[in-house]
């Protein structure tokens, strides 16, 4: 082959590799619409309210030392840009009207962590409002005692309630030695919301001859997270929103599946805003 049909060869392949990549692209589906943003914090209950089966303990969040960590875990979050913020509490309560309070300056901190973290960071963004989304939900943990004692099932159940303490323990000890951004960062680990998770799911084997005790408890978990997960959604208005979630972590697990199990809905984790710390 001659010097002259090298090239033409050459320029045969070239002309043939570019009709070829323009009608991959032409395959190529169109790019996705734009999707909201929601970041879904799971937090620990700054205010030992004692509402749970078990409860970690945790020191003054208004001492001088927590206060400033509290400032630093607001910066973390301010990053995200958040347009709206979204907090464990009934739509139909206090809390729109006390936020309101507390821009005026008529209303001042509490311990809890709607305070805390969302009021102090809507108020620092300018933000008008906030949006509470809960929605109120059986959790029959009775009905698998029964089960469990009648079914001399007790074994598993002491086993299961043996855990939790330890994981508390565990997180208490990260809290004493650390900050709360440490703290709020190991609950928020992808590996930790797949755990707590588990915990929920160990709840399904205690079912038999019938009766479903436990698979009714993670029902009834599950249609309360797809209530408040409902709520949520009801305040994203266009895919430019960015919204921020701050929730008890138990919540953690489902109101991110769900986020992600949606299609106009993009997830964030507070860990790309904050730091990964092990």
């Amino acid at each position: 082959m001659n010097r002259t049909m090298r090239v033409l060869g050459l320029v045969a392949c070239c002309v043939w590799l570019s009709a070829g990549t323009i009608a991959q692209e032409a395959k190529k589906p169109a790019a996705e619409p734009n999707k909201a943003l929601v970041l879904v914090l799971g937090s620990f209950h700054m205010a030992n309210p004692g509402h749970d089966i078990f409860n970690l303990q945790v020191d003054d969040v208004l001492t001088p030392k927590r206060q400033k960590e509290i400032a630093e875990t607001v910066a973390a979050l301010a990053k995200f840009r958040p347009t709206k913020i979204a907090i464990e509490s009934d739509p139909g309560g206090k809390r729109v009207q006390q936020y309101q309070d507390y821009r005026d300056g008529k209303y001042a901190l509490t311990r809890n962590e709607i305070d805390q973290l969302g009021f102090r960071l809507a108020k620092e963004l300018g933000h008008k409002q906030i949006y509470p989304i809960d929605a109120d939900g059986d959790f029959p943990f009775d009905k698998v005692q029964e089960f469990a004692k009648k079914h001399r099932r007790q074994k598993e159940l002491d086993e299961w309630m043996a855990a939790i303490p330890k994981l508390l323990e565990h997180e208490s000890a990260i809290l004493k030695d650390g900050t709360i951004s440490d703290l709020l960062l190991f609950m928020n680990r992808p590996e930790q919301v797949r755990e707590d998770q588990e915990y929920y799911m160990d709840f399904a084997q205690f079912a038999g001859g019938g009766e479903y005790p436990g698979p009714d408890l993670l029902a009834e978990w599950y249609r309360r997270n797809a209530r408040i997960f409902a709520n949520l959604r009801g305040i994203i208005s266009s895919p430019e929103e960015r919204v921020l979630v701050i929730y008890g972590s138990g919540h953690l697990y489902w109101l991110q599946r769900n986020v992600l199990d949606s299609r106009d809905l993009e997830l964030e984790r507070f860990g790309d805003y904050a730091g990964k710390k092990n």
